[in-house]
């Protein structure tokens, strides 16, 4: 209603300017400046309530003042070409917001609840309690947050994660409200219901960042505060110095900041909701200053540079008699029996290799050394050659540690039959991560709790800048300090538990994989939906490309409010030129911003390869 109450001021106005143009009544141009100026006049009314100068007076002083000296056209075209001018920045602001709709549209309204007696029936969301299943079919929304009971599909999680394949998911697999089955059937245990969904907490996440103002913004807004009565006072000025009252009337309308007072919130409008739509939401304005200028970057390794739990990487043969296959599933039995991380690797490793891994009959873990075990009547034991009759060769073992690899004998009977090693695993993604930062001219500091040989075997595999090992959570701290000091401006990326000095110390605070953890949105600076290292260096090319836009954007402002008056000053810009260029200065500076609402992400995933990472030796029980 409010759009065409606006759009119809506008139309009336013009019809009533053409009207006037075609039969010379006078009259008829005055109607036109009252259709258009009024409610350009209600505005400066209500700005004046709250003691603020705002733009509209000047626009409604310059018009009426045309009236009064008789220039009618010259006040129908300055109203007109404002109220236009407004019309068409509402439109473009909403279309700057649009990322936003996007996701409030995509919010589901209903669902269909499974009952105890399996049958089916659609209610609304707050019909919904926790614990309650829904069932979603193929082609449906999924209604809810939750954990999948039974079933499997494919899901498009991108208006979460700004994903655009579809994310596999099966029983124990976590899900969102407002994304969409592509294929499959899903039962899925409900848990966050409507406010409390993800969804919910991303768009009032991006309401807030969207209003929130950059330093640059509240400092314009500062500065347009004591201009516009400036303007007004320097155009008394002029006009009781002439004794043109037409020239001061101009002036008020030439001088109008309206480009400058736009030109920072479309573009922070413009690439927070740019950014939103691909899965990275950042906090506000001032964050988004703030990872424009990063140029230090502290990496946590494991989980983030890492993908953060042990992997098998080799199997090795000592004795001859025995097969890779057959030493690596000896090993896998027996560790059947074992709850120790390195089991899990070892049984895992196994199994992605095709092997068949049976419960052992029986074991024995053996404190510090590792496990022994019974398997189709030998004696297998995994670990430390102190659980061998015979000590055999430790060269092999040795390389494979200082490769920063766990590595284990395998031995039949009290003899070293073989070796398998363990070893956590360089995410696909880390090496473009690590690369694109740099292209960005951005330092990268790796920070890790784990061996210092460890560490500088991930550092050079990756490329890092520079590599902190051993550390404790408060020694992370103490390196963005040391940054800071440098100065530089410095983002940290972690966990958000061990790393939480860390994280609040940085200028920039930055959660990965933040769709399944709440508290990551409404804290982090900077949330990465998706679990992808990538979107780090997108996120701050974009912001930097956000503040490049506004400052191009107040630029032209500036410059258009010089040449305006230059004009003036020399001659030739009349009233209502004089608004027509400030409208079309407007306009330019909103259309510049919305560039940044055109998608540029492509952090397309390498496929995944069994390139060891070192971790840190683990202590077998």
């Amino acid at each position: 209603m409010k759009t065409w109450k606006t759009w119809g001021v506008v139309a009336v106005s013009g019809l009533l300017i053409v009207l006037s143009w075609i039969t010379g009544w006078d009259w008829l141009m005055i109607a036109a400046a009252a259709v258009a100026g009024w409610p350009i006049a209600v505005s400066a009314v209500q700005a004046l309530r709250i003691r603020m100068i705002s733009i509209d007076l000047l626009v409604i002083v310059a018009a009426v003042g045309a009236l009064f000296i008789n220039n009618y056209w010259e006040s129908a075209a300055v109203t007109f070409l404002f109220a236009l001018g407004k019309a068409l920045e509402r439109a473009t602001m909403n279309r700057t917001r649009k990322a936003l709709s996007d996701l409030v549209d995509s919010a589901p309204e209903t669902a269909t609840k499974l009952n105890e007696d399996g049958t089916t029936e659609v209610v609304e969301l707050w019909e919904l309690v926790p614990g309650d299943t829904v069932l979603v079919k193929n082609g449906e929304q999924i209604p809810v947050d939750g954990r999948v009971i039974s079933g499997h599909g494919g899901v498009d999680e991108a208006t979460i994660t700004g994903e655009s394949v579809p994310a596999e998911k099966a029983e124990g697999s976590e899900v969102f409200a407002g994304t969409w089955l592509r294929a499959g059937l899903l039962r899925v245990e409900a848990i966050g219901i409507g406010a409390d969904s993800t969804l919910a907490k991303i768009i009032h996440r991006v309401e807030d960042a969207q209003d929130d103002k950059a330093k640059t913004q509240t400092f314009l807004e500062r500065f347009s505060k004591w201009y516009t009565p400036g303007v007004m006072v320097a155009a008394l000025a002029v006009g009781l110095i002439t004794r043109n009252t037409e020239l001061a009337l101009t002036l008020l309308v030439i001088a109008c900041p309206g480009a400058l007072v736009i030109s920072i919130p479309v573009s922070i409008v413009a690439g927070i909701g740019r950014a939103a739509k691909d899965g990275v939401l950042i906090k506000g304005g001032e964050y988004l200053e703030n990872a424009a200028r990063v140029d230090a970057v502290v990496v946590d390794k494991t989980g983030t540079l890492t993908n953060g739990r042990p992997e098998l990487t080799d199997v090795e043969v000592l004795d001859p008699a025995y097969t890779a296959n057959e030493i690596l599933l000896l090993a896998a039995r027996a560790e059947t029996a074992s709850e120790h991380p390195l089991a899990e690797a070892i049984i895992r490793g196994a199994e992605n290799r095709g092997l068949v891994v049976e419960m052992v009959e029986k074991a024995e873990p053996v404190t510090g050394r590792g496990i022994r075990a019974l398997v189709d009547g030998r004696t297998v034991t995994v670990g430390s050659a102190e659980l061998l009759d015979h000590t055999p060769d430790a060269t092999r073992i040795l390389e494979l540690n200082n490769l920063g690899r766990t590595a284990m004998y395998v031995g039949i009977d009290g003899r070293a039959a073989g070796i398998v090693a363990v070893a956590d695993t360089i995410r696909a993604d880390a090496p473009a991560a690590i690369k694109a930062l740099h292209d960005k001219g951005v330092k990268v500091i790796m920070a890790t709790g784990d061996a210092r040989l460890v560490a500088e075997n991930v550092a050079a595999q990756l490329g890092v800048d520079e590599v902190r090992a051993e550390l404790m959570p408060e020694d992370k701290l103490v390196i963005v300090k040391e940054l800071q000091a440098q100065g530089h401006t410095v983002a940290m990326v972690g966990d958000g538990v061990n790393d939480t000095p860390a994280l609040a110390q940085a200028d920039i605070g930055v959660a990965m994989g933040a769709a399944g953890s709440p508290a990551a949105i409404e804290t982090a600076d900077i949330a990465l939906m998706a679990d992808r290292l990538p979107r780090l260096p997108y996120a701050l090319g974009l912001a930097k490309r956000t503040v490049n836009t506004m400052r191009i954007n107040i630029g032209i402002a500036l410059l258009t409010v010089a040449i305006l008056l230059a004009g003036v000053l020399f001659g030739g810009v009349t009233m209502s030129i004089g608004m027509l260029v400030h409208e079309a200065s407007v306009l330019l500076v909103i259309a510049i911003a919305m560039l940044l609402l055109r998608p540029t992400l492509t952090d397309t995933v390498p496929v995944a390869t069994a390139t060891s990472a070192p971790t840190r030796e683990l202590i077998r029980p």
